[in-house]
């Protein structure tokens, strides 16, 4: 019962974060639609169906795996993920945009978190999505959840990273042959 009240509050605080950032930092910029290539309603779409066909088949115990500790680092993932994340977020500050859009006066951030890897707000919610399948102790809901929104999150990294490469050419060339996309010294 107390798993199940911690499980309640940290998903709520997590869509009630993301439904809050969706308002406050969409950019409104003119070449946002383009340079996003509706990465955006593709990534969100995927996100709402497995994330509600992932929980269904979670709550139904259908691909259940009696181990304990699974839901419980499914939680711990969800957390952490948030942790990574808003860490993100909150290095990037003025520059971070829901959509992909490129600021005035727009830099190329190598500090903090952003020196082991390009992309890690979308590695933050990576590792949440992968919370929220384990937390059901279920296979079933974390690839229903998991990997179609891996798919989503590839297809919006690789937008972003043509919008960057458009805007600084070989600066962000020279950063990516410098950091990974996701994970530290792997990918």
């Amino acid at each position: 019962m107390k798993i199940s009240l911690i499980f309640i509050f940290i998903s709520l605080a997590w869509i009630l974060s993301e439904v809050v950032l969706a308002k406050v930092k969409h950019s409104k910029a003119a070449d946002s639609k383009e340079l996003d290539k509706f990465s955006l309603r593709f990534l969100w779409t995927t996100i709402v169906i497995c994330v509600f066909i992932g929980v269904f088949t979670g709550i139904r115990g259908i691909g259940f795996i009696p181990i304990r500790f699974l839901s419980l680092t499914g939680l711990f993932l969800i957390v952490l993920g948030l942790i990574i994340r808003w860490t993100a977020i909150l290095t990037l500050k003025k520059y971070f945009t829901v959509n992909v859009s490129i600021l005035k006066e727009h830099k190329i951030i190598h500090k903090g978190i952003y020196k082991i890897i390009r992309h890690p707000a979308y590695a933050g919610s990576l590792f949440s999505f992968l919370g929220l399948g384990l937390s059901f102790s279920n296979w079933l809901s974390t690839l229903v959840i998991f990997i179609p929104v891996w798919v989503a999150f590839i297809y919006r990294i690789q937008v972003e990273e043509k919008a960057l490469i458009q805007t600084f050419g070989n600066e962000y060339l020279n950063y990516s042959k410098a950091t990974k996309r996701l994970i530290p010294m792997i990918y």
